[in-house]
């Protein structure tokens, strides 16, 4: 597998933003930084680019390197915290704002956080510092080894949609119960062992939904996207435009069901009548964004 990060719908998620030089633009999600490079090529020195990225080394990764004529901040921070980082920089509104939801693969490649299935690594699944509790209250350790039965069984179903989510828990408290469960290594072991035959030799890993669940728990995900939407439309000049790339079900119904809400409520313009999906090219050159989806809202 490469571990090389491949920005999906780069072309479409820039152009779909309309962008003018002078344009002040948000990308909630720096990543690789494959988006902020297209929109920096397209912003005089009267633009400005807000990067964040929860992670801080996709910042420092990109500290220095990041350039155009337009003003550049690079700043960590999760991207429900939208408001408080544009109230610092003395921004109160915005023509764009960017937010991909996916995952940089160097996330994934040695990350050291257990998100990846192929990897041997402690449990934390943090986006950000694991030691900063204000942020990150459990880890997917904390969840594996401290939490109940049920409550192990609602995640895996209510976050990964899950089938077997009951007998992985169940399997997952009964290998507890003789020591704790690390590593990433280790719960692929039991998440396999827990599943039928025909799950474990499907074309999707059986430790995939598990593992996305856990992580969307940990960071709280699901609330962070539906604050992260209604904080960057009120931020938005007439005129601007939200673009979201969504990889998975849930996050593209709240994504759908929100902005048809702040259409019928606000007033606003969603511009994907349907989402935006790769192409054949872009599918033949990178499977992975088989799942993605874009959808963009325009306020009047």
């Amino acid at each position: 597998m490469t571990t090389t990060h491949v920005t999906v719908l780069k072309k479409e998620a820039v152009e779909g933003l309309s962008l003018r030089p002078e344009a002040i633009i948000v990308d909630a999600t720096l990543g690789a930084g494959g988006h902020a490079r297209d929109i920096l090529s397209q912003l005089n020195s009267d633009g400005m680019l807000i990067a964040l990225d929860a992670d801080e080394s996709a910042i420092e990764a990109l500290e220095g390197e990041l350039k155009g004529d337009a003003t550049v901040h690079l700043i960590t921070a999760n991207f429900r915290t939208l408001d408080s980082v544009l109230t610092k920089l003395d921004v109160p509104h915005v023509d764009g704002v960017l937010a991909d939801l996916g995952w940089r693969m160097e996330q994934f490649a040695g990350g050291g956080k257990g998100f990846s299935f192929q990897h041997d690594e402690p449990l934390t699944m943090t986006f950000g510092n694991p030691t900063d509790e204000d942020s990150y209250p459990f880890t997917a350790k904390d969840i594996i080894n401290e939490w109940s039965e049920e409550s192990i069984a609602n995640v895996l179903k209510g976050y990964g949609e899950e089938r077997f989510a009951k007998r992985i828990a169940r399997k997952i408290v009964e290998e507890r119960e003789s020591a704790p469960i690390e590593t990433s290594g280790q719960l692929v072991e039991i998440i396999s062992s827990a599943v039928p035959g025909f799950y474990r030799t499907g074309k999707t890993h059986p430790a995939t939904r598990s593992f996305q669940a856990l992580r969307i728990a940990v960071n709280d995900e699901l609330a962070s996207l539906e604050e992260f939407i209604q904080v960057a439309v009120q931020h938005l000049s007439p005129n601007g435009r939200l673009a979201i790339i969504t990889f998975h079900s849930i996050e593209d119904r709240i994504v759908k069901h929100t902005f048809r809400t702040l259409a019928a409520e606000h007033g606003m313009t969603i511009i994907t009548k349907k989402p935006v999906t790769a192409s054949k090219e872009e599918l033949a050159e990178n499977p992975r964004a088989r799942s993605a989806k874009l959808r963009i809202i325009q306020k009047n």
